[in-house]
């Protein structure tokens, strides 16, 4: 297969329009579809993908100012970056490298949905913090269960066997970790992260299954199934830690 290009990361200075500057990352990915401009835990990044000139990065970027500007100049005492959801209270919530804002709706049973640029949290009116903590931590746990479905099939064919079992667990270092019996475990924080990192996690563990450590032997079998897996190493040992704390603060 060819190798990917290499993500290139510029930090550039942007003026808000309330005269205010801030360092905005820009990201050329070469895995990306759209342009997209998202609010991190290191602030705003705006996400180039193939084909797109400097001009429709601007023209981008300018469309969304507005909506950027509110999310850097809300009211601190409203702000509750550093806590966990709470119920009627607005925030940001990360999903797949994305930052989602915080849409609370009435209804008769609590659950969660992903609704365009908003993460809806449907609830009634008795519904407490702790259970909306919950409801969340499954609505994170079926999406990653989803993306590891949706990806296992593409690499199962080429490895020994499939794993025993797999399951998700907040890890406080590693990423994930495969037994000598098969059983993968895989950090729930993977979710927050573009897929392509969370993707790379994957097919790292299930080359395990072929090499039981890291010799060039196992490096070879992932760059044979995931060239770009180089990338997205290094985003998890830049941006990684940001998610780990991400999770926790969602989940409590």
């Amino acid at each position: 297969m060819p190798r990917r290009s290499k993500q290139a990361r510029e930090r550039v200075p942007l003026r808000l329009p309330d005269g205010r500057e801030v360092e905005l990352l820009e990201v050329h990915d070469p895995r990306a579809r759209h342009l997209r401009l998202s609010l991190t835990a290191h602030g705003p990044r705006l996400t180039i993908p193939p084909g797109a000139s400097h001009n429709d990065a601007q023209v981008f970027l300018r469309r969304h100012l507005a909506w950027l500007h509110d999310h850097l100049t809300e009211d601190p005492k409203a702000n509750t970056s550093s806590q966990s959801p709470r119920p009627g209270v607005a925030g940001n919530v990360m999903l797949r490298g994305e930052t989602l804002r915080l849409d609370w709706r009435d209804a008769a049973w609590l659950h969660v949905a992903k609704e365009h640029d908003q993460l809806v949290i449907a609830l009634p009116a008795a519904a407490t913090p702790a259970a909306v903590t919950r409801a969340l931590q499954e609505f994170l746990l079926s999406q990653a269960r989803a993306d590891v479905g949706r990806w296992l099939p593409r690499y199962l064919p080429t490895l020994p066997r499939a794993p025993r079992s797999w399951r998700f667990r907040v890890l406080s270092s590693l990423w994930g970790s495969l037994s000598h019996s098969g059983a993968m475990s895989l950090d729930l924080a993977l979710i927050l992260a573009p897929p392509p990192a969370f993707e790379y996690v994957v097919v790292h563990e299930l080359c395990h299954l072929l090499h039981g450590n890291h010799s060039p032997a196992f490096w070879a079998a992932v760059e044979q199934r995931f060239p770009d897996w180089r990338a997205q190493r290094a985003w998890l040992r830049d941006e990684g830690g940001a998610i780990k704390v991400e999770l926790r603060r969602l989940l409590g």
